[in-house]
Formats: structure tokens, sequence, C-alpha cells
């Protein structure tokens, strides 16, 4: 047993989670917007999306992985699409009121996690760590377990950060300002949804 592998993973999926994407875009609108439940569930599902990832690049499944590289291309188009949708719903959402915010838990998990699965790079990008830090071949199965582990918990520390945050800032604000907040990260969302695309396209 190597307790080390779970504070590795705890800096992989901390170091992963922490750029600001369209994921991070999204959850700090919902945070701003739906309160720190929802903003916490987004960032749980993209946390999520990351352990699967990990555990692809820790357990060594090479098979499942080169699948999902060799579709890139089809998973950038519908993540684009994806998140080309998501920013107009954005754009065009009123400040939400209590009773949506229970209807939005879900989806607000779901999203995000899916957003983050179609993202192929995320799975390159746990590849090149993995193998630079020689952890692609862990030493046995809990040693890769606790890698995994230590790859979600990292990631929900980052978005638990990241919302609490947040969420001292939220009582200052009106529902003028979250109409902003809403047509602001509408459109960085679209414009991540139109790269995607036009990476495909131009490549």
């Amino acid at each position: 047993m190597n307790i080390m592998f779970l504070a590795k993973g705890l800096v992989i999926g901390f170091s992963i989670a922490a750029p600001v994407g369209p994921i991070g875009i999204l959850c700090i609108r919902r945070s701003l917007t739906q309160g720190k439940i929802v903003g916490l569930l987004s960032g749980l599902g993209a946390a999520t999306a990351d352990a699967i990832y990990g555990f692809m690049a820790g357990f060594g499944l090479t098979a499942i992985s080169s699948l999902l590289l060799g579709q890139q291309t089809l998973l950038r188009i519908l993540g684009g699409l994806f998140l080309c949708y998501l920013g107009l719903k954005i754009f065009r959402d009123k400040p939400a009121n209590e009773s949506a915010q229970i209807n939005h838990k879900l989806g607000a998990y779901a999203s995000t996690f899916l957003l983050t699965l179609t993202n192929p790079m995320t799975i390159l990008g746990f590849i090149g760590i993995f193998s630079g830090l020689g952890l692609g071949e862990a030493n046995n199965y809990f040693d890769a377990t606790l890698l995994v582990l230590g790859v979600f918990f990292g990631s929900a520390l980052w978005w638990l950060l990241l919302v609490g945050f947040i969420e001292l800032f939220r009582d200052r604000l009106n529902s003028t300002i979250f109409q902003w907040v809403n047509r602001v990260s509408g459109l960085i969302i679209i414009s991540f949804g139109i790269l995607a695309i036009a990476t495909v396209i131009w490549q």
C-alpha cells in the first residue's frame, strides 16, 4: 500500500480541474444565479468524469482510451454543439427562482459530467501526466484505486473552494446583475462551443 498514490491523485485532480474553461464558467454562473448546491453539483459532475478518465489511465485501459481518442472528432463536434446549445439557453435564461433550482440539480450534475466526458483532451491530459510521473502502470489495483480516488477528491476540492469563494459575493448581487451574468457567461460558453467545432473544421 502506498498512500502517496492518493496524494498524487489529489494534486493531479486539483490541477486538471483548476484551469478556467467552459466548465468553470458554467459552474461560476450557476453558483451565482442558482446557489451553491447547484454550483457544487456542477463541479462534482466534472469531478466524476475526471475520475473516470483517471481510472482509464491509472488502470492502463488503453483499449478504451484509444477508442475515445479515435472518435475525438465526433466527440469535439458533439461537445461543441452541446456547448452552443447550453450557452444560448443560459443567455436567454431569466434569473432562477427557488423552485427552478430544485429541478435543475440533477441536470446540473449530468450536463457537466457529459461535457467533461466528451472532451478527448481530458484523457490525453491524464495519459500525459500519468506517464510523466510514472503512474501509468500502478503497482497494484489498490494503488490504482487510491490514485483514482485522489483524482476525484482533488477535482472536487477545487470546485468546493470555487463555489465557497463565489458564495461570499452572491448576497450582494441583484436580479439585474444576475441577468448580465447569464448573458456574459452564455456568450463565453457559446464561444467555447464554436471554437471546439472550428478546430475540427480547420484541422
